[in-house]
């Protein structure tokens, strides 16, 4: 086995590569022996430097790992998180193509935006409320780079937290217009229900995950900046899609958001 920093390293370019090449690997948490948060944690950033370095740009983060029920499968008690670049972004309505993905699947969300930059190293829950400024639906598509999705926790954190695209509802909403936790949402795929679920589904309320979010990252040195999408969690379960699949996730008084796998 090699050295733990040259496993890191070697499992973020077998992750890299699988991506590139759109062909699954096994979990890195077995083949690369990356068996700690923080080891998954540090192959993902190699990840995220090398995108940078490429000419992408940073423009959100996601909260993964927010149901109660997936947390307690995985053997875990809190969310995990991952980076959204700019080539990951689609408005509502638009075609997605499949090319870009691997083995993806599609979760019913909350997003909110941030208003202005989120500082300190533990900012305090009226404070992180006042640095946003509105709520937006959202659909998630999740793409695991590990084989059949067979994942452990350190496998999603090192792929970035499984993430994909995603796609935003076109009216963004005031976060204190909404009762955001008693939110019910209903997704669609073809014009047949396939996912429910409600706001009190993501860590009891969406807020809730994105202050954990805000407050994961001041800790890292890293706190939320102003015009950055937070994608704060499945309210219901995910489900897979292929190319042809027409998707529409209604939350509530948010509204509703759809795209079209082609």
């Amino acid at each position: 086995m090699p050295h733990q920093s040259e496993a890191i390293q070697q499992a973020a370019q077998a992750l890299a590569h699988a991506r590139t090449n759109r062909r699954t690997i096994p979990p890195v948490s077995t083949s690369h022996g990356i068996a700690s948060l923080d080891a998954a944690y540090a192959v993902a950033e190699i990840n995220t430097r090398a995108r940078l370095e490429s000419g992408r740009r940073i423009v959100g983060l996601k909260v993964g790992l927010t149901s109660k029920a997936v947390q307690q499968q995985l053997g875990v008690d809190q969310p995990d998180f991952g980076v959204l670049f700019d080539d990951m972004e689609f408005l509502n309505g638009q075609d997605v193509p499949t090319t870009k993905l691997l083995q993806p699947k599609v979760e019913a969300e909350i997003a909110f935006i941030v208003g202005r930059d989120i500082t300190g190293s533990a900012p305090s829950y009226s404070e992180f409320l006042t640095c946003l400024s509105y709520a937006l639906p959202a659909i998630e598509i999740v793409d695991s780079a590990i084989t059949d999705w067979k994942i452990s926790l350190v496998d999603t954190v090192a792929d970035n937290a499984s993430s994909g695209l995603y796609v935003l509802g076109d009216q963004p909403v005031s976060i204190s217009a909404l009762s955001l936790g008693a939110l019910g949402m209903q997704m669609d795929k073809n014009g047949q229900p396939v996912s429910t679920g409600s706001g009190a589904a993501c860590l009891g309320h969406p807020l809730r995950a994105a202050f954990w979010l805000a407050r994961t990252m001041a800790a890292r040195g890293q706190g939320l900046r102003q015009g950055q999408v937070i994608l704060s969690g499945a309210l219901g379960p995910m489900v897979p899609v292929a190319a042809g699949d027409l998707v529409q996730a209604s939350v509530g008084a948010l509204g509703s958001v759809s795209c079209r796998f082609i």
